[in-house]
């Protein structure tokens, strides 16, 4: 199989360098416009950016290797229990793997959000303060959360490598809305996909910002499910809790870090279930935490 995410690399990488140029060519004149409390629009700095690269190479490879590992559970559920089986050749079957892997992917996403163990391995993606077509290719190592979610599809009939190449598409689809150069486009377009301004709001850490559009290439999903926040001012980019490092193996393995800490400090088992299992940030009432998510300016 040829994964569509290996050819459209240059591209990114194209792209990317391209933005890169823009942004040294007009760094002085964003500079004297930004808010000298964080990173200017569409800016890079060069340790970040090569963070969220080489995160986004190691993943080329552990994707590939979950892919590997799923393509056996796909073919077996395919082959043996699916009820029935749909054409590649049909024009239902690719709208079937399109919009299912585009669901799924809304579902697994919002659930990455709100369970921390899953958050573990999302919250890399978050991690940077910068947004940029950079922070596209900052990248999870653990695809294992949507290896599981895609499961029904197969069971559907859909052939386990339109799966996984409806996926490739999303992530291809996704990498162009991490750009702060593009601005809100025409409604319709803005109504039915998900587009750069949406997906800003989601990379944001203002408290009005906060797990918001999970979509992938259709917002859509986001509108009907109660989820969709618009853009109203230009968002403060990261986690509520900033990190500090360019490491990219720390920034990969924090928050598994933090949770093994949090299960051994925790006495009672649900406490420690709730560390694990409840959302970010959650705490026993009895010691609840004081820093809820920060509440950011509102203005641009």
């Amino acid at each position: 199989m040829r994964d569509p995410v290996l050819f459209a690399i240059p591209f990114f990488l194209l792209l990317l360098t391209l933005e890169w140029t823009a942004a040294r060519k007009l760094e002085q004149i964003v500079t004297s416009q930004a808010d000298a409390a964080r990173p200017a629009s569409g800016a890079h700095l060069t340790r970040d950016s090569l963070a969220s690269i080489s995160m986004g190479l190691v993943s080329v490879g552990t994707t590939a290797a979950w892919k590997a590992l799923a393509l056996f559970g796909y073919a077996a559920i395919y082959a043996y229990v699916a009820p029935w089986h749909l054409a590649a050749t049909r024009w239902y079957t690719w709208v079937i793997a399109l919009v299912g892997v585009d669901l799924l992917y809304y579902a697994y996403h919002r659930i990455a959000h709100r369970v921390r163990l899953i958050w573990a391995t999302h919250q890399a993606h978050h991690s940077s303060e910068y947004y940029n077509l950079a922070t596209a290719l900052r990248q999870k190592w653990n695809n294992s959360g949507e290896i599981l979610m895609w499961a029904p599809l197969p069971l559907l009939g859909v052939p386990p490598w339109m799966v996984f190449f409806s996926f490739s598409i999303s992530l291809i689809y996704q990498f162009w809305i991490h750009t702060e150069r593009i601005g809100k486009l025409p409604r319709p377009f803005e109504f039915v996909f998900n587009t750069p301004s949406h997906h800003r709001v989601h990379h944001g850490r203002d408290k009005l910002y906060l797990d918001k559009n999970y979509g992938g290439i259709l917002i859509l999903w986001d509108r009907l499910l109660g989820t969709f926040q618009p853009e109203i001012f230009r968002p403060h980019y990261g986690l509520t809790k900033p990190v500090d490092t360019f490491n990219i193996w720390k920034l990969q393995t924090r928050e598994y870090v933090a949770i093994a800490r949090d299960w051994h400090s925790a006495s009672r088992l649900r406490d420690r279930l709730g560390y694990v299992f409840g959302p970010p940030g959650w705490a026993p009432r009895t010691a609840r935490r004081t820093d809820d998510p920060i509440a950011l300016a509102t203005s641009p």
